[in-house]
């Protein structure tokens, strides 16, 4: 089965105390300790983020790696991308990282693992990628639309509680029609999608919610707790 795991915020670069996230992420492989690659396009292959990576998933029952689009390890992207069992795309600027990985046929190629049942996930940017559509704040102080992967029907929106204007703009720009559809997810949740439909929806906080908009109504759903 095909997967995408789109976290509103969480994970090891936000809670580095609290594993729930990232343990759940690797408990979906079906290999006892699948190889883990991550992607931190949008952040610009920051140093820092890299080794937070690695400081959590060393400890982990896994095989973790990286691929840097600003200092490349390999010329064979496409075979070292399919040669994992789950991609993990961390956050940052989200216009930044849709222009580079067209630029590099990433999205062509991070088609190409979906199709072939590579694991796909990732928290922020690494979240509404995978969405038709999604709210980016990737020009400072605007809240717009961002076209995105295409891989999951409709919109999506990080943070929903971290950061108090994210809700607001992006059931505004549903209403308006600038935005499609789709779902806003709090730090600390996770979307779990099964053959390009939500099949669960998880968190590592007790009070993080999630929620459906349409037009003006808003529907809360309640995760299931990780704890």
């Amino acid at each position: 089965m095909k997967q995408i795991i789109a976290m509103g915020g969480g994970g090891f670069s936000m809670e580095p105390e609290n594993p729930l996230l990232d343990q759940y992420i690797l408990a979906q492989s079906s290999i006892k300790s699948p190889k883990i690659c991550f992607l931190g396009t949008a952040s610009g292959d920051s140093d820092s983020y890299i080794e937070r990576f690695y400081s959590f998933f060393n400890s982990q029952t896994c095989e973790p790696s990286h691929l840097s689009l600003f200092r490349g390890h390999t010329d064979k992207i496409e075979e070292f991308i399919l040669s994992q069992n789950i991609i993990y795309v961390g956050g940052g600027n989200t216009r930044n990282l849709m222009v580079l990985w067209k630029e590099w046929n990433l999205d062509k190629i991070l088609r190409k693992a979906y199709d072939n049942k590579i694991i796909l996930c990732g928290i922020s940017a690494g979240s509404l990628c995978w969405f038709e559509e999604g709210l980016t704040d990737s020009v400072p102080n605007q809240l717009n639309k961002i076209e995105c992967l295409g891989f999951l029907s409709g919109s999506n929106c990080p943070h929903f509680d971290g950061e108090s204007n994210r809700k607001p703009r992006f059931k505004e720009l549903i209403k308006l029609g600038v935005i499609k559809s789709g779902i806003g997810a709090d730090d600390g949740v996770a979307l779990h999608y099964v053959d390009d439909h939500l099949s669960k929806i998880v968190s590592s906080r007790p009070n993080a919610m999630a929620y459906q908009i349409y037009d003006d109504q808003e529907e809360v759903i309640k995760p299931q707790y990780l704890g």
